[in-house]
């Protein structure tokens, strides 16, 4: 079971349930890989409605990888994600929320 306390997030992924968390690694990994400077403007970009799929599926892959999944983004084209582009859009934003909850704990 995902933990939103730890900063997981659950996603259906081909059938099986996988755990998703935003490791500082990943967080790194995504603003060079979407071109942002900094991780408030990476977090920006999504509550502004400035994201595309590419965008979700980065996120989804770096919080995949964070919970364990060995694969790659070239994995997750072929991939059948439970709920579609709109879980997928869901998970990526929930990861985005609850790592930066997870990072603000003392």
């Amino acid at each position: 079971m995902a933990n939103p306390f730890a900063g997981e997030v659950a996603l259906v992924l081909d059938g099986r349930r996988h755990v998703c968390k935003l490791t500082l690694g990943a967080l790194a990994e995504l603003e060079h890989s979407m071109g942002e400077d900094s991780i408030l403007c990476l977090v920006e970009r999504f509550e502004q409605g400035r994201f595309s799929a590419r965008d979700i599926l980065a996120l989804v892959a770096a919080g995949l990888r964070g919970g364990g999944w060995k694969g790659d983004q070239a994995d997750l084209l072929t991939a059948e994600v439970g709920g579609g582009m709109a879980e997928a859009a869901r998970v990526a934003a929930r990861l985005l929320v609850v790592a930066f909850e997870t990072f603000a704990e003392p």
